[in-house]
């Protein structure tokens, strides 16, 4: 049996081995009470894609704004997220923009830091992972959460580096860690950054 915290959905998660009835669940869900309430207190507010919504773009809170006079579907100006079109397709114009987002800049630090170390990624695909922010396959294609497009570019630049540098070195070895530090200088400030604030990321939406 497991309990967990689902950021993203601001949800608790019990797992049961098949044997175990809902009985066990319960008993372990009030068992653990206090922990729960903890955690969940501890969340991130969930930041749904509304009018008035501040969402972080770089690291930067940009408001979203419905303009129905605009054409073109979705525009950055003065810290603003502007989208066009009804209202009732807002939420879902706003998230294809923050991934189509996403790809353009993870593109261009891939085809930097992989010309710099002479790789080159098979694919680069963008995912919603709850736990990974970037992996690398065994086959070269580099994989990432769209949803790094909202941290501080410095945090992006490192784990675009880091998942670039398995292309060289498909392990942690002090070999592949100096392949990063070629890449990027942002290592310990990144990870301490996605571990204080990542989870926050998973709330946005």
């Amino acid at each position: 049996m497991s309990l967990r915290i689902d950021a993203r959905a601001g949800a608790v998660v019990v797992t049961l081995p098949p044997r175990a009835g809902r009985r066990a669940g319960m008993a372990l869900l009030t068992a653990h009470a206090a922990w729960v309430m903890e955690r969940l207190g501890a969340l991130a507010p969930h930041i749904p894609f509304v009018p008035g919504a501040a969402v972080p773009l770089g690291g930067i809170p940009h408001v979203i704004r419905h303009a129905p006079e605009l054409r073109g579907g979705v525009m950055l100006a003065d810290g603003e997220i502007l989208v066009s079109g009804a209202p009732e397709f807002l939420p879902r114009r706003v998230g294809d923009f923050l991934r189509r987002e996403a790809r353009r800049r993870i593109g261009t630090l891939v085809a930097g830091h992989a010309a710099a170390l002479r790789v080159k990624p098979k694919a680069i695909r963008l995912k919603d992972t709850r736990s990974r922010w970037g992996s690398c396959a065994p086959d070269a294609t580099l994989a990432f959460s769209w949803r790094l497009v909202m941290a501080p570019d410095w945090v992006l630049d490192y784990v675009v580096a880091h998942e670039v540098a398995h292309l060289r070195e498909m392990n942690h070895s002090p070999r592949f860690w100096a392949e990063v530090e070629k890449l990027t200088p942002h290592r310990e400030a990144a990870v301490e950054w996605l571990r204080t604030h990542g989870p926050a990321l998973l709330r946005v939406g």
